[in-house]
């Protein structure tokens, strides 16, 4: 069961990368090749591993974004392409490492690396990928950009450990799960924003500009999944609808309905994430509950307030292609709750 979100209808069809897909598109070719040539070692496993996620099509939208944001710099260095790469291995690693973390079964519609090789398999190729996107970064000889994917790969390892802390405690605050999405999901996309700039030599005003950019993207990205899992469908998710609510969970639609909740409503979300009964008849309990409190609709406008966020960060900006492609991501993110 699922709540089909369609808001904005008419701007939600025409919402797509394609400007951005476009523009980087010679560029990703040489990430993408590069891409499989890292991921390459003696070691068979690793590559068998690695391949399976990255050729499982991702959009690689955070690689993009370091392209775009280098090139609407006027940079015509090489340095970008390694940088791209990077930023799509740290990401590859710890998606690798989530599914560990969060027992998942599926990832973008197949069975995840854990369950085909095992747990350990996954974490330890996760950590080859992030070896070798340190490496690449080294190479690119800036200390600036080095210094933000390092620090974005401490925070988002920090994310991960907020969020298993808060795992399954109702009792979490709206302002302590924005902590964790924050570290845990926007710090890449912010990351991935800000190197291009860095690496073009720009004004620190317009590095500040993207890394806020990145920042409100990556949470308005993450407060649109949350709203997907209740109210999307397989395909879009590439996981089971509802998942988040099988593995008990904290995110955004679920806070409000618990805080919204009656006294009887409460010891439900208490009974179902708690104490893990969350069969079917919990799951479209669960969504009943966040359709009759709003908590779908108001994550997605939380979401949108975001993305305004991301977008005036940009307003101030020189006009340019690269420009109006990262404007057009925004409304695509929002967009996937058509």
């Amino acid at each position: 069961m699922g709540v089909v979100l369609n808001l904005d209808e008419k701007k939600n069809q025409q919402a797509s990368i394609q400007k951005l897909v476009d523009l980087t598109k010679a560029d990703m070719g040489r990430v993408n090749a590069l891409i499989l040539s890292k991921a390459g070692s003696d070691v068979e496993m690793i590559p068998e591993v690695a391949n399976h996620l990255i050729s499982s099509g991702g959009k690689r939208l955070r690689p993009m974004m370091t392209l775009a944001a280098a090139a609407m710099f006027g940079y015509e260095g090489e340095g970008h392409v390694q940088l791209a790469t990077s930023v799509e291995f740290m990401h590859t690693a710890t998606l690798l490492h989530d599914d560990v973390v969060d027992e998942s079964d599926l990832r973008r519609g197949k069975s995840t690396a854990r369950m085909i090789w095992g747990n350990q398999a996954s974490v330890l190729v996760g950590d080859f990928l992030l070896g070798q996107a340190f490496k690449m970064m080294v190479d690119v000889g800036s200390l600036d950009a080095l210094d933000v994917l390092a620090t974005s790969a401490s925070v988002i390892a920090e994310g991960e450990v907020m969020q298993l802390a808060a795992a399954k405690n109702m009792e979490t605050t709206e302002d302590e799960y924005l902590a964790v999405i924050k570290a845990k999901t926007a710090a890449l996309f912010s990351a991935a924003a800000e190197v291009g700039p860095i690496i073009a030599d720009a004004p620190r005003a317009q590095r500040l500009a993207l890394r806020s950019y990145g920042l409100n993207l990556g949470l308005a990205f993450q407060l649109i999944d949350d709203a997907l899992d209740y109210g999307g469908s397989a395909a879009d998710l590439g996981k089971n609808v509802g998942d988040d609510f099988r593995e008990g969970k904290i995110t955004m639609p679920l806070l409000l309905s618990y805080r919204r909740g009656s006294e009887e409503e409460r010891a439900f979300w208490k009974s179902s994430i708690e104490q893990g009964n969350n069969d079917d008849e919990a799951l479209q309990k669960a969504i009943g509950l966040m359709t009759k409190h709003g908590s779908i609709a108001d994550t997605v406008q939380r979401a949108r307030h975001f993305g305004e966020i991301a977008r005036d960060a940009l307003a101030p900006l020189p006009q340019s292609p690269q420009k109006d492609a990262l404007i057009d991501v925004i409304d695509f993110c929002i967009s996937r709750v058509n």
